[in-house]
Parts: structure tokens; sequence; C-alpha cells
């Protein structure tokens, strides 16, 4: 399989989890104003979805590519985050690439492609 199509293959991943993100932080967002979650819940939640729905987006990703998967779900954690901080930037959200939160976040997602890719 060719670099391109394995590339391709990264970029449905990418959507699919974009697509599970705006569901699940859609169902945070109703539970957050029918139960007044408090904010540090809402950061831990929105955390473990990213982790989650790269976590999964790698593994399918990992089942197709059927080869160096780990990197391939290292790539996915990566352009996860990356996109996610580029918009933050973009609309004008406070956004410090150094501190801890976004810096652990960063490895999260990583670390969630990674492992996706890993067990796929």
């Amino acid at each position: 399989m060719s670099i391109g199509r394995k590339f391709g293959i990264v970029i449905k991943g990418l959507i699919f989890s974009y697509a599970v993100t705006g569901v699940l932080l859609a169902i945070l967002a109703f539970l957050v104003f029918k139960f007044q979650l408090a904010e540090s819940i809402t950061d831990i939640a929105i955390v473990a979805i990213y982790v989650i729905v790269t976590f999964l987006g790698a593994f399918i990703i990992g089942k197709r590519v059927k080869e160096q998967k780990f990197l391939w779900g290292f790539l996915l954690g990566l352009l996860y985050i990356l996109i996610i901080s580029i918009v933050a930037i973009v609309i004008g959200q406070a956004f410090h690439v150094v501190s801890t939160a976004n810096l652990t976040t960063a490895a999260l997602c990583i670390g969630g492609g990674l492992l996706g890719g890993m067990l796929s």
C-alpha cells in the first residue's frame, strides 16, 4: 500500500474522530446544562473524549493499514491535537503551547493514537 493511500486512511480516521468528538461533546454539553456539572469535571470529560476518539480513530486506521500501525496511530493523535490547537488559536481562545494542561492533553491524545494503532 502506498504512503498516499495510507495518509488518506489517516484523514478518514481524523474525520471519524472529529465526528465522534462532536457527538460526545454535544452529549457532554447537555449533561452540563442538565446537571450543572463543575468546570473541573467538564475539563476532565473533554480530555477523556479526546483520548477515546483518538484511540478509536487509530484503532480503525490500524485495521486498514496493517503495517506500522503504531506510527499511523501516532500521526492521527498528533494531527488531531494539532488541528484542535490551530482552531483554538484562530478563534482567538487564550492558548499557551507550553502550559502543563496543553502539553498533557497533547501527550494523552498522541498516546491514545499510539495505543489504538498498536492494539488494532
